[in-house]
């Protein structure tokens, strides 16, 4: 990918919302029934992330509630629905209004999924997973160059959580991955949960998955809770539900990716179940401490 400048980004521009770091904090899900709690506390430390999806309309109360949150905190849009991975044609109609919530909004942080959810003119309510082979690469490398060079910026691209493997598969993902960061430049948004729920539902080792994971182009990372669940042979089945509290198994390896790849950006995704904003509040504040922790120990072994 070029890089360019955005017309609608013009330095002789003023920006609409302030630059605000993001490096270093932990944020949460941006649900509007948190809107009235997160507005009277005030500006806060960290960040708030949003369904690209959720605001596609021009107005309304959407755009208000996400203005007034713009106005103090940085922001990260997700897309849900671009299926990246999908065999047909981007969407160009969604891509324009994808573009557009970037422009309008500026957030600090773009992403999308390695996933398919289209089917010529039906959209699935799941992010349906991928084969692994050059076939794939190839298509799923033009898609994000697309994405890429209408946002004008890097797209953080998130790794699945899977509940079956393609046979015709010729790659690992952590490999897959790699190549497609190596061919886009894109950067990559690390979900350790979907990286758990993989590795209990396939029965590979989460941690060797992450040691084989580019590290190196993670920009964001995610955790979120998943539902436990047995399948047909009564073996346990994970499901990446995002409806409760981050697992303990799932913090351990948090902590041992921080403590590889620095104080990365990380995300608290809760969709369902929606708790009070103190439940949510409380679990970004536990990924702070340990964003936290591990910058006061690089600065003491510094020192």
């Amino acid at each position: 990918m070029t890089a360019a400048v955005s017309p609608g980004l013009l330095a002789t521009e003023a920006p609409r919302f302030p630059a605000l770091r993001v490096c270093g904090l932990a944020g949460s899900s941006f649900k509007p029934e948190h809107l009235r709690a997160i507005l009277d506390e005030g500006k806060q430390r960290g960040f708030f992330e949003v369904h690209a999806e959720n605001y596609m309309g021009a107005g309304g109360p959407p755009h208000r509630a996400l203005e007034a949150v713009r106005r103090d905190h940085p922001i990260s849009l997700h897309g849900v629905c671009m299926s990246i991975g999908g065999s047909e044609p981007l969407d160009k109609t969604h891509l324009a209004r994808f573009r557009a919530l970037v422009e309008r909004y500026e957030p600090a942080l773009v992403s999308e999924h390695l996933a398919w959810s289209t089917h010529q003119a039906t959209y699935f309510n799941d992010l349906l997973p991928l084969p692994y082979t050059d076939a794939t690469l190839s298509r799923v490398c033009d898609h994000i160059n697309q994405v890429q060079d209408a946002i004008w910026r890097p797209l953080l691209l998130e790794n699945p959580s899977t509940y079956l493997a393609f046979t015709e598969s010729t790659m690992k993902e952590t490999e897959f991955i790699g190549r497609v960061a190596e061919r886009t430049e894109c950067g990559l948004l690390l979900d350790i949960n979907n990286v758990f729920v993989s590795a209990i539902n396939h029965g590979f080792s989460a941690v060797d998955y992450l040691s084989d994971f580019p590290l190196a182009r993670v920009g964001e990372i995610h955790l979120a809770g998943h539902a436990e669940q047995t399948d047909d042979e009564g073996d346990l089945l994970l499901i990446d539900s995002h409806d409760r509290p981050v697992a303990d198994a799932v913090w351990k390896l948090y902590e041992i990716i921080i403590g590889r790849c620095g104080p990365v950006p990380t995300l608290i995704e809760w969709d369902s179940n929606i708790p009070d904003w103190s439940v949510l509040k409380a679990e970004a504040a536990a990924a702070q401490a340990i964003l936290d922790r591990h910058q006061r120990d690089v600065r003491h072994a510094a020192a």
